[in-house]
């Protein structure tokens, strides 16, 4: 099983960066995909989550109208494009997958850093 993070990088307050969560090794259409993110001395914390066959997305309420989380079950990648930067937005960015039984299937990629910052 694998999940591998791409697209973080540095990014001046305001712009945008598309991340990308590729995923290998299960049956990523039986799978909820999340975007979370960890800031330095800060607790990880849900960012976006989409369900199995993308009909439904989640928001945590800092990143509604920024962030859009989606996902591509023919390539197995999730998204998330991000808007509107802000500083408080630095974090590692972890792509989680989460079975649809809520079985205890649950797979983390190693994350990409996201840095804003003028």
């Amino acid at each position: 099983v694998q999940l591998v993070e791409s697209g973080g990088g540095l990014v001046q307050p305001g712009g945008s960066l598309r991340l990308s969560c590729a995923a290998s090794g299960f049956t990523f259409s039986s799978y909820a995909m999340s975007w979370y993110r960890q800031a330095p001395g800060k607790e990880r914390e849900l960012v976006a989550r989409i369900n199995n066959v993308g009909s439904t997305t989640n928001y945590a309420d800092s990143t509604k109208g920024r962030f859009t989380i989606s996902r591509d079950n023919a390539k197995n990648r999730v998204y998330l494009q991000m808007n509107n930067l802000r500083s408080e937005d630095t974090a590692v960015y972890y792509c989680m997958a989460n079975h649809i039984l809520n079985d205890g299937r649950v797979f983390w990629g190693q994350g990409t850093q996201v840095t804003v910052s003028s």
